[in-house]
Formats: C-alpha cells, sequence, structure tokens
C-alpha cells in the first residue's frame, strides 16, 4: 500500500513539475490579434455601444460568469463562518 502511495505521490508531483516547467512563460503568447480583433468588430458583432461591456459581457461571458461564481461563492462562506460564530457565542 505504500509502495502504490509513494508512487502515485510521484506521478503527481512528476505531472506537476511537468506541467510549470514546459509552460510557456507567462506574458509570452503573443495574444494580440484578439484583442485588435474586439477593438475592430466588437460594436458590429455585438451590436452594443460600449466597447467594453460588450467585451466582458458578449465576448468573455462564460469567463465573467465563472468569475462570478468565484465571488458568489466566497461571499456564502464567508456568510456561513460569520452566521456559524454568532450560533456559538448565544
Amino acid at each position: 500500500m505504500k509502495s502504490v502511495l509513494f508512487v502515485l505521490c510521484l506521478l503527481v508531483l512528476g505531472g506537476i513539475f511537468l506541467y510549470v516547467f514546459l509552460s510557456p512563460v507567462f506574458g509570452a503568447w503573443e495574444g494580440k490579434h484578439v484583442a485588435n480583433y474586439y477593438l475592430e468588430n466588437a460594436l458590429e458583432d455585438t451590436g452594443s455601444a460600449n466597447l467594453v461591456s460588450s467585451i466582458v459581457w458578449d465576448f468573455r461571458g462564460f469567463d465573467t460568469l465563472g468569475e462570478e461564481t468565484v465571488l458568489f461563492t466566497a461571499a456564502l462562506g464567508v456568510f456561513t463562518i460569520v452566521m456559524f460564530g454568532m450560533k456559538r457565542r448565544k
């Protein structure tokens, strides 16, 4: 059992090592063409007069939804901790 756990830990650490050292350097990706596309086509593609909101809500909608989910979960966690703390004091 210990040897299986040891091998599993080595595989996980090896995977993390490969991911960290074989990933491109932060900022190395040249994604400027995406920004130019947003600037040139956002008004026609989305029909929104506000360029920033059209990018955030139309082009990056799933990313924004994920961020809002994380914020909601964090707020819910803080609320739960506070409520349990208040019940303990009573």
